[in-house]
């Protein structure tokens, strides 16, 4: 498990694919992404049954985003995250643009974190960004 520094994360990865961006403004998966999206990093919504979310185009899968990714936000149920990983480890390898996963708070899945770490992925699991970012950068 990832035990370093978030906020040297938090500095040197500005670009986030949020993967599970929710368009309803009420819920997590829209307003961490939005917080950190007025804190000036780059959000890339990741939700295949929305076009567009706060503004900016939604894509289907990782492999559809032309910009470089440096972390990615998980907001989706912890059978999905080993998945997810196996996606950002195969861009990773094609790309080499994949620098941290982030599994959000109640997100858990020992096995995406054999896989990413060993892919050299910083693996965060079951951990709020919002929560850490202030804990880290206020």
């Amino acid at each position: 498990m990832f035990n370093g520094n978030y906020e040297g994360i938090f500095k040197k990865c500005k670009t986030i694919a949020v993967y599970g961006m929710s368009a309803n403004s009420e819920k997590p998966s829209h307003r961490v992404p939005m917080f950190l999206m007025s804190k000036g990093y780059n959000i890339i919504p990741v939700n295949p049954n929305a076009q567009q979310i706060a503004g900016k185009q939604s894509h289907s899968s990782l492999q559809t985003i032309e910009e470089d990714i440096d972390i990615v936000e998980v907001f989706r149920p912890s059978k999905e995250a080993l998945d997810i990983v196996k996606m950002a480890v195969d861009r990773k390898r094609k790309r080499g643009d994949i620098k941290v996963i982030w599994l959000q708070s109640g997100i858990i899945n020992d096995e995406a974190e054999k896989l990413a770490t060993s892919a050299g992925i910083i693996f965060i699991q079951n951990r709020c960004m919002y929560t850490e970012y202030i804990k880290s950068c206020n």
